[in-house]
């Protein structure tokens, strides 16, 4: 068990309009799993934000080993809510810190993750009138800043040369339509 984990018990709680029971099974550093009614696996993760910022016909990301997918990604800059922060203002701090760069920020639309197991929601946003900030990366974390083609960089991703995540994806199919291309 990672260092910092734990494994709780059970008890009744409200949520939403249902009253579940809920059984922490783990309780991690980021993430936790508990199983609600004694079927559904949940895995609760705090939300984060992803940035899509585009230059003409190129998308910026950066790549990074990502030891769960075994292989490095090419992703929007990205990063966890910090406690008590605001979306708007955690991907103000995430485009800083990964890429050095600010701007203004508009909502593009917050998702799930992935719905079927896990609450975590993704606030991607898309920054405009970009310019220099100042940012430090996290410690530990290994970034190559990269502007890539976005058709060729979707076609990579739909290939299998690249990976990336869906909120990327996502990303990069708005600048696909913002400049009227289909895939």
């Amino acid at each position: 068990m990672p260092r910092g984990a734990s494994v709780r018990g059970s008890r009744r709680e409200r949520s939403g309009r249902l009253t579940v029971v809920r059984e922490d099974v783990f309780r991690g550093k980021i993430i936790s799993v508990a199983v609600l009614d004694g079927k559904w696996e949940v895995v609760e993760h705090p939300d984060a934000v992803a940035v899509l910022v585009q230059r003409g016909g190129s998308v910026l990301g950066v790549t990074q080993p990502r030891p769960a997918t075994g292989r490095d990604t090419w992703e929007l800059p990205a990063g966890l809510i910090d406690a008590g922060e605001t979306p708007e203002a955690a991907a103000r701090r995430e485009l800083a810190e990964e890429t050095q760069l600010g701007g203004r920020l508009n909502l593009i639309a917050p998702v799930y993750a992935s719905p079927g197991f896990s609450d975590e929601r993704i606030w991607l946003f898309e920054a405009h009138d970009v310019t220099a900030a100042e940012g430090t990366p996290d410690e530990g974390e290994e970034l190559r800043v990269e502007w890539r083609d976005a058709v060729e960089l979707w076609r990579a991703v739909a290939a299998g040369e690249v990976a990336t995540s869906a909120v990327s994806m996502l990303g990069i199919r708005h600048a696909l339509a913002r400049m009227g291309v289909t895939p």
